[in-house]
């Protein structure tokens, strides 16, 4: 793929990651997290199965891999990030949420062999720095941030595991069944912890259309395209940017405060990014083909 069309692909979804957060926490004036979250993904993913019906479709065992994604995904990582709304604000939210990248190299290494260079070590502890940074070097830990990082820690599972089975999938037909079948748990969970009530104004209808239709559709199917095009840590390097988006978009739609420490913390997070993807990393393929699988 073109550098220059890869990157802009990159910077795109990732501004749609970070403001679905306030657009998100809008949408809580009119429904309870679990609720909310499974009308953007059952919407989306009816819309997105429909477009995908003449492509190749999941067989066998890979019902059960897109299920675990989406549990993962879809349910684990949206799931956590609205519900943990109810304590911290939606910045906060979305800067622990993308703590990812740095789980997916820590993780990677851990679990598939995975081999990655100093310099890329370096680049995420940058990145992340710039993420503390951006959030005020101050965590006020509540259930929220737990919350939170749980859903970072089914974040980085989601996207190793894509890609080591995305191969086998059109990955369209992938986030169709991925964001279908968490939504279909989210709305379980919904009856199950909360009470499900949506309140129908034209406000509320518009935050449900553009999180399925923009954040989750787009955002997914191209998240998804990159993650299978490159390297896994290189492209969630640039998931740093998310947390930025997701503060500055806080601060124009929602009033939340916004300091000069952000723009100090979006130049780490571009370092970092810089220095992830300045080299390679290195594979061991015999060992990634038997760990993750299991």
């Amino acid at each position: 793929m073109n550098q220059t069309k890869y990157i802009t692909m990159l910077v795109g979804t990732t501004f749609l990651m970070g403001i679905a957060f306030p657009i998100g926490k809008i949408g809580l004036d009119y429904a309870p997290p679990f609720l909310l979250m499974s009308f953007r993904y059952l919407i989306a993913g009816v819309l997105l199965v429909l477009i995908t019906r003449r492509r190749q479709q999941p067989r066998g065992k890979q019902w059960l891999q897109a299920a675990a994604i989406g549990l993962l995904q879809t349910t684990g990582v949206m799931g956590c990030a609205y519900f943990s709304m109810r304590w911290i604000t939606s910045s906060e939210s979305a800067i622990l949420t993308f703590v990812n990248p740095l789980l997916v190299i820590v993780l990677g290494t851990l679990l598939t062999g995975a081999v990655y260079r100093l310099r890329q070590w370096a680049g995420v502890a940058v990145g992340f720095l710039g993420v503390a940074v951006t959030f005020g070097l101050h965590v006020d830990l509540s259930p929220g941030t737990f919350i939170c990082l749980a859903g970072a820690v089914c974040f980085a599972s989601a996207t190793l595991l894509i890609k080591r089975w995305g191969a086998g999938f059109d990955m369209n037909v992938l986030a169709a069944y991925q964001m279908l079948s968490g939504g279909i748990v989210l709305l379980a969970l919904s009856f199950i912890a909360e009470k499900p009530v949506f309140t129908v104004t034209s406000t509320s209808v518009i935050v449900v259309l553009s999180l399925a239709l923009f954040c989750s559709i787009v955002q997914f199917t191209t998240w998804y395209h990159l993650l299978k095009q490159g390297d896994a840590a290189k492209t969630s390097s640039f998931l740093f940017l998310a947390p930025l988006f997701g503060v500055l978009c806080s601060w124009l739609m929602l009033g939340e405060q916004l300091h000069l420490y952000t723009a100090i913390g979006g130049a780490l997070i571009c370092t970092g990014i810089f220095l992830v993807n300045r080299e390679g990393a290195k594979t061991t393929h015999q060992h990634t083909n038997h760990t993750v699988a299991q």
